[in-house]
């Protein structure tokens, strides 16, 4: 059985799916959490590419993963759809869009800076974004709660991820769902094997660029190399969105590296947050900025290497799991594991509501775009880029 026979179910045609994917990309704001309530959305309600289960569980998978959450579950369902190159053109299309803007951005500080642009239009992004995530944790809640112990389990998801806001929690909630779920089976006989052949080619890219980009970083002085090993390495070692590996951005380059001053860095960060699709794509300004004393044709590869070093690490992680993922749950025990796994995903949905309800405010123009834009995707009739124009042009008018 091969590699694409294994994850391969694709009924839709490529463009087709590509399409819903491009339109994810232009109308995913706010991070992991909300572009969850994107796909949900785009991928489940409107064009049943996954189902709500398939979804949920590929998003619990990819939060054990190191990189970024939402990039890697959208490059799974490519994968789940298509094999490796429909999972290749996912990541293209998701997350060229906003890596383009953000490398011209990384020209252009000093003209946004001098004109004082206002960051006022984007004040109902945020609380669209709630919407998102609202409707999406109110789907999936109906789910994966089936019992007392699944209603359980996302209570402890919720109240685990909001309390502990470090990304080490996300991974070790979704195991402990999993390990309590197969507790409380009390079946026998669930470890039957199963016939695992796991894709190591992809698993020897991944420590190839590990090991050469550290070397090559090590014994030369040229800017590309140690701008990619640095930005490889944030994608494999953090888990979580964007907001979770800019701490460790801002130590190393402007801190210790000093490519950039403190204010370039949250300018750049600030501009990201107004934008749609993955927000690992500040890596390409980031690398712009810390090429910028050089030619122009430096800064763009300046940029390149943050981007693909970036987004890299997450790719090959994918294409080495989900082949192998697929066979693992032919495991009674995996199956079962899912179902707390699931509840636990769900709970993380919830919390990351309340967290993006409290960080909006709790105001009565706020609370009126939530609900406004909760309306309109319960209706399934406002397209999710509408919305996102809808939301700025309120930014404008009041």
């Amino acid at each position: 059985m091969t590699e694409e026979t294994t994850y391969h179910t694709a009924t839709t045609p490529r463009a087709s799916f590509l399409k819903d994917v491009l339109v994810c990309s232009l109308g995913a704001y706010g991070g992991p959490e909300a572009h969850m309530g994107v796909f949900m959305d785009q991928l489940v309600a409107r064009r049943n590419h996954v189902t709500e289960e398939e979804l949920v569980e590929l998003l619990a998978l990819c939060s054990i993963l190191p990189g970024p959450t939402s990039t890697q579950t959208i490059v799974a369902v490519g994968y789940k759809k298509g094999g490796p190159l429909l999972a290749f053109l996912t990541m293209l299309v998701w997350a060229a869009p906003v890596l383009l803007i953000m490398t011209a951005l990384s020209f252009l500080y000093t003209i946004l800076s001098k004109a004082h642009v206002s960051a006022d239009i984007l004040r109902f992004i945020g609380p669209m974004a709630v919407g998102f995530i609202l409707l999406a944790a109110w789907r999936i809640g109906r789910k994966v709660v089936t019992d007392k112990m699944t209603c359980l389990l996302m209570v402890f998801g919720a109240v685990s991820t909001y309390l502990v806001r470090s990304p080490w929690i996300f991974p070790l909630v979704l195991v402990a769902g999993g390990a309590t779920s197969i507790l409380a089976s009390r079946e026998k006989g669930i470890w039957n094997k199963a016939r695992i052949d796991p894709p190591w080619s992809y698993l020897a890219l991944f420590v190839l660029f590990t090991a050469g980009s550290l070397v090559l970083s090590m014994a030369t002085d040229i800017r590309f190399f140690k701008l990619f090993e640095s930005f490889y390495r944030y994608g494999y070692l953090v888990f979580g969105g964007g907001q979770v590996v800019v701490p460790v951005m801002h130590s190393e380059l402007v801190e210790v590296n000093r490519y950039m001053t403190n204010g370039e860095f949250l300018t750049g960060y600030g501009l990201v947050q107004g934008l749609p699709g993955p927000m690992f794509s500040f890596a390409a300004y980031a690398g712009g900025m810390a090429s910028r004393h050089g030619t122009a044709l430096q800064q763009v590869m300046g940029a390149l290497a943050g981007g693909i070093g970036i987004f890299l690490p997450g790719l090959l992680l994918i294409y080495f799991i989900c082949p192998v993922w697929e066979r693992i749950k032919e495991v009674k025990a995996i199956k079962i594991s899912l179902k707390g796994v699931n509840a636990v995903a769900g709970g993380m949905i919830t919390a990351a509501a309340l967290i993006l309800i409290q960080a909006n405010g709790i105001g009565v123009s706020s609370l009126s775009m939530t609900a406004a834009t909760v309306a309109m995707l319960a209706t399934k009739k406002v397209p999710a880029p509408l919305m996102v124009v809808m939301a700025l042009a309120a930014g404008v008018a009041f």
